[in-house]
């Protein structure tokens, strides 16, 4: 079975599409309007090994933050469809990466149950055009919508830039492990027998 997606959020505010394959051929087409969150997501996809072709527009003229919650809203939308019922999958992921000085940890429960454990040892600042405080907005709205249980954190840091690359590239590979098929795995991972 393909795990596909294809999300649509429209507001007054903002219009996201997403078109997400997870077992794609790494291959990406990234739009957001704000270049450090596009460098961001990039790394998300690459790291991911996701096809993902992500489209925003927002109401920049006002800030980022409409643009950057509604596309974590609709990528978590995605996510949760193209993983369906989670049969077969690994559910747990996990990963260190280090970006230079800095050093990110990533934790993810595929589970059904949203929950965000956001911890960082410097306070994120603008970026180019993006400012740092919207990080834990977009992964909040990542694992609210894709109900996931998602716990980030910058272990240490100082540089902005390497220290959201650094979480962002650990929140990939903790979801690329964690969504891989178990082939010992014919179920779904749960004692309960769903994901909830």
């Amino acid at each position: 079975m393909a795990r596909t997606a294809h999300v649509i959020r429209k507001t007054k505010e903002s219009e996201v599409t997403v078109e997400l394959n997870i077992d794609g051929s790494n291959e990406s087409a990234i739009d957001s309007g704000i270049g450090f969150f596009d460098h961001l997501l990039d790394a998300l996809q690459k790291h991911a090994r996701f096809d993902l072709r992500l489209k925003a527009k927002g109401d920049l003229h006002i800030d980022g933050h409409h643009t950057v919650e509604d596309a974590g809203i609709a990528l978590g939308e995605a996510l949760l469809k193209a993983i369906g019922d989670g049969r077969g999958i690994t559910r747990f992921g996990h990963a260190y990466c280090p970006l230079d000085e800095s050093l990110a940890r990533a934790v993810v429960d595929i589970c059904g149950r949203p929950f965000l454990h956001y911890k960082c040892a410097v306070s994120p600042g603008r970026v180019g055009d993006f400012d740092g405080e919207l990080f834990e907005e977009f992964l909040r709205a990542l694992a609210m919508n894709a109900k996931i249980g998602l716990h980030v954190e910058l272990l240490y840091g100082v540089n902005q830039h390497h220290a959201m690359e650094a979480m962002m590239k650990a929140t990939a590979r903790a979801l690329k492990m964690a969504l891989a098929i178990d082939k010992g795995e014919r179920d779904i991972p749960s004692t309960k027998g769903v994901l909830l």
